[in-house]
């Protein structure tokens, strides 16, 4: 990049993020460059797009966003697609190119931000149970605009980086580089908590566990582990990254290693226990009666060795339970446990919160928390699933020695 281009970079990124909090009166919203995979009933695209055309309730007020869907572009239009029939409605056009849809049709940037929302679809799975949706290949489209532009606006991912920790690692190189801010990342970091629980910034956590409503790829198995990870990022030193990870599969997850003191806290917070619960309403003990080996048909373990010693697994229970329940160990403390909350449909409320993090950056030009968060995250999603790709062999993971320090402030919803 030669120095003049450097230098509107630098201008442009300065005006763009010079005006932080909500919109005043006078200001008019946000421009928002809409990139999705599909939109149709119930996608990611339709429940957080649709955020930027109608509202969303927020702390018990109906929120009129600071910014709107201007353009978009979808990649896939299957039965049920709804994209013409939201550009007819709210006044806006669905382009054939992602460059089209940043330029607004023009010839240079015409928006003050990108949502890209890069889940569900038809796209292949490889051979260690990844999805392959093109977040890498959207994002790299936006910046191939924003060099020849001249100019970077503020950009949202949702959920994984990518399903490449490489790919994912020059995103994030990508973002510094030009001077945006960046956002990306699963919806449990911010939704509500049962109980309202924060682990303290800088304490001692000796040991986590995750359980979850979990499935046979990484994309519900990255909601557990971003959930997990915006807990444990608080502790004492912030976070250093990850030494090592191994799948763990079969009867061998019941001896790998975790404390069923922790894994009967986590179970202890979940509304959705399957199996005798469902059958004629009673609670259940689900470890201490045995129905958890008996309802959970293909347990599987992520098991997590951080940089500073720490130990956390995230335990995919697919069978047993629809939520996702996180319990750790806390020195000075003791157990400490929690329910990410995930509302019911149609309205999802939970990506409400998200989405009111993401309108958040597109206002104010910062970012409140990093997306080094979802950096790690999505690398630890691919490294679990390399260790199944070899047999469930221990790997040891020198490149994800992310370093980061999370917000102090609470970030999730707790109205």
């Amino acid at each position: 990049m030669n120095f003049d281009l450097k230098q509107r970079f630098s201008r442009r990124a300065l005006l763009g993020t010079a005006a932080a909090g909500p919109l005043l009166a006078n200001e008019r919203p946000k421009r928002i460059a809409m990139i999705t995979t599909i939109y149709r009933y119930l996608s990611h695209g339709q429940h957080m797009g649709d955020r930027f055309l109608v509202g969303y309730p927020h702390n018990g007020r109906w929120h009129v966003p600071g910014a709107k869907i201007v353009s978009l572009y979808v990649d896939q239009k299957p039965e049920g697609d709804l994209s013409e029939v939201r550009a007819k409605e709210f006044g806006f056009r669905v382009y054939p190119t992602i460059a089209e849809t940043l330029r607004c049709g023009g010839k240079k940037i015409a928006v003050d931000a990108v949502l890209i929302i890069a889940e569900h679809g038809d796209y292949p799975t490889n051979n260690i149970g990844q999805k392959l949706y093109p977040r890498y290949e959207f994002f790299r489209q936006c910046m191939n605009v924003f060099e020849q532009d001249g100019q970077a606006v503020p950009v949202y991912n949702d959920k994984h980086l990518s399903y490449s920790f490489q790919k994912a690692l020059r995103m994030v190189s990508d973002s510094k580089r030009l001077g945006f801010p960046m956002l990306a990342g699963s919806s449990l970091p911010v939704t509500w908590r049962l109980p309202d629980v924060e682990l303290p910034f800088g304490c001692h956590v000796e040991e986590a566990v995750m359980v979850g409503e979990n499935g046979s790829d990484d994309a519900m198995d990255f909601h557990a582990l971003e959930g997990m990870q915006c807990m444990l990022e608080r502790r004492k030193g912030g976070e250093t990254g990850v030494r090592a990870v191994r799948w763990v599969e079969g009867e061998a997850v019941w001896r790998c290693g975790w404390s069923k003191d922790l894994l009967i806290a986590a179970l202890s917070r979940s509304d959705t226990p399957l199996g005798l619960t469902l059958k004629d309403g009673r609670t259940q003990d689900l470890v201490g009666s045995g129905q958890l080996r008996e309802l959970v048909k293909r347990p599987i373990a992520y098991v997590i060795e951080y940089q500073d010693g720490l130990r956390a697994t995230m335990l995919n229970l697919q069978g047993a339970l629809k939520d996702f329940n996180f319990a750790a160990r806390v020195k000075g403390i003791g157990v400490v446990s929690t329910q990410f909350l995930l509302t019911p449909e149609p309205n999802v409320t939970y990506s409400a919160c998200l989405m009111n993090k993401v309108e958040e950056m597109f206002v104010s030009g910062r970012a409140p928390y990093p997306v080094e968060r979802t950096l790690l995250t999505s690398g630890i999603t691919e490294a679990c699933h390399k260790s199944y790709g070899a047999g469930g062999t221990r790997l040891e993971t020198p490149t994800l020695s992310v370093k980061y320090r999370p917000p102090e402030s609470s970030q999730y919803c707790r109205s």
